[in-house]
């Protein structure tokens, strides 16, 4: 049987299972079992446990749960609440005004997050209520705020990064160091978009609030100062050197715990909140890995990524070419994989690919980034309008056409870090980790 039918077969298997309901780890799991056993001499049972023994006692991915917790307790405590007093006085000035609050929140709560739905419901759940009941146009709120959420994957520390990370086999402190300058950059985009259309609207735009003394602006901002340590706390010690991914991941637990209870916002009904629900979550992301980590073990003994990596060398694309189809496929994908499952899912077959086109998989990490950011606001599997429909009560297909600025910025995002890759690989090459 040659390869396509092969892939076709597995394909429309793992689709099969995925659309009657069953968990997107055991189905990763279940499609590799059936691939090893019908098309590979090695027994399915003893590979199938030594690899998803390998890939959850991975030490490098202990880093991802402590990520998950330190975010829902800012989640749940009122750190994330007292950013907005912070922020609104500093956004007065600026065209748009107080739209860039959904923005440079998305980008400061990033830094201490790791995931974009939680980036996105954190700063809506502040900036919602207060942007509606100042009449600010509500499509330019949820618009904006649906795009600046998936900052909470490009920003470091990002899931998705230390996910890829694992995946790939690449530093995720390097990860982490060049992803800061493109989420800059996109933050700016955003932002730069904001003052464009504020401009060519100004009749949209409410009046600004009464004048502050800059005396006045910094008290307001005092409620930051606790978050922007975390942030210094936990980024700093990366990029100094004084710590690992997973060693920061537990500064900034024992951080925002510690600030949360002298804040007086710590419980112990709050504190179990949080450890349940980053105990569910790491749950389901661990189970994927797993299951994807055999499905990559199957794929190899099959030789399928082998021979696809051959096929795309001999169709002759140059790497530009190659990231644009790469871009539009992952796109796709997007519609209907959440960024976890892309991610893993892929990375076995397309990084050969990858490293025989000449591109550095620093650079390539946090282009996938970029992609499944974009993946994070299209329908149907777009995490980031789930989040608002939920939050808004308006409908899927409105939050996606409001969101679609963002997603074009999005693609001007990659298109500039493509012909400018220093953006991304400059700031690595200055910090050796």
């Amino acid at each position: 049987m040659n390869d396509l039918m092969i892939t076709g077969l597995l394909v429309l298997t793992l689709f099969l299972i995925l659309g009657s309901g069953v968990w997107i780890g055991l189905t990763l799991s279940g499609v590799a079992w059936v691939g090893m056993q019908m098309f590979s001499a090695r027994p399915a049972g003893d590979a199938m446990a030594v690899t998803i023994w390998g890939s959850a006692s991975s030490w490098t991915l202990t880093a991802l749960p402590l990520f998950i917790w330190m975010g829902e307790i800012l989640f749940r405590t009122r750190l994330s609440q007292d950013m907005f007093k912070g922020l609104a006085p500093w956004m007065q000035a600026l065209p748009g005004r107080l739209l860039h609050t959904n923005v440079v929140g998305c980008a400061i709560f990033a830094a201490v997050s790791g995931s974009s739905a939680a980036t996105c419901a954190t700063i809506g759940k502040m900036t919602l209520p207060e942007l509606q009941k100042r009449g600010y146009p509500e499509d330019m709120v949820i618009g904006t705020l649906s795009g600046s959420g998936t900052l909470g994957l490009l920003i470091p520390p990002s899931i998705i990064m230390i996910v890829y990370g694992v995946a790939a086999d690449v530093s995720i402190a390097q990860l982490f160091i060049a992803g800061v300058l493109p989420g800059l950059l996109l933050a700016g985009l955003f932002s730069g978009y904001i003052i464009y259309w504020s401009l060519r609207h100004p009749d949209q735009i409410p009046p600004r609030d009464a004048p502050m003394s800059f005396m006045k602006k910094l008290e307001a901002s005092s409620s930051l100062i606790p978050v922007v340590l975390l942030i210094a706390a936990v980024l700093g010690s990366i990029y100094t050197g004084f710590a690992t991914a997973t060693e920061a991941a537990a500064v900034g637990v024992v951080g925002a715990l510690v600030l949360s209870a002298l804040q007086g916002s710590m419980s112990w009904a709050v504190f179990k909140d949080a450890l349940m629900g980053a105990t569910r979550l790491y749950c389901m992301i661990a189970l994927i890995l797993a299951g994807a980590a055999f499905l990559t073990l199957s794929m190899g003994y099959i030789g399928l990524p082998r021979h696809l990596a051959e096929w795309i060398g001999g169709l002759g694309l140059s790497p530009f070419a190659l990231i644009m189809a790469l871009m539009v496929f992952f796109i796709i994908l997007g519609c209907f994989l959440d960024g976890i499952s892309m991610v893993v899912l892929t990375m076995g077959v397309l990084m050969p690919t990858v490293q025989k086109a000449g591109i550095d998989p620093i650079w390539f990490g946090i282009f996938i980034v970029f992609v499944v950011e974009m993946a994070q606001i299209t329908p149907p599997v777009g995490f980031n309008l789930f989040v608002l429909q939920g939050m808004t009560g308006k409908q899927l297909p409105y939050i996606a056409r409001v969101s679609m600025p963002m997603f074009f910025l999005m693609v001007g995002a990659v298109l500039l870090i493509y012909f400018v890759p220093g953006i991304v690989t400059w700031l690595p090459t200055q910090m050796k980790l």
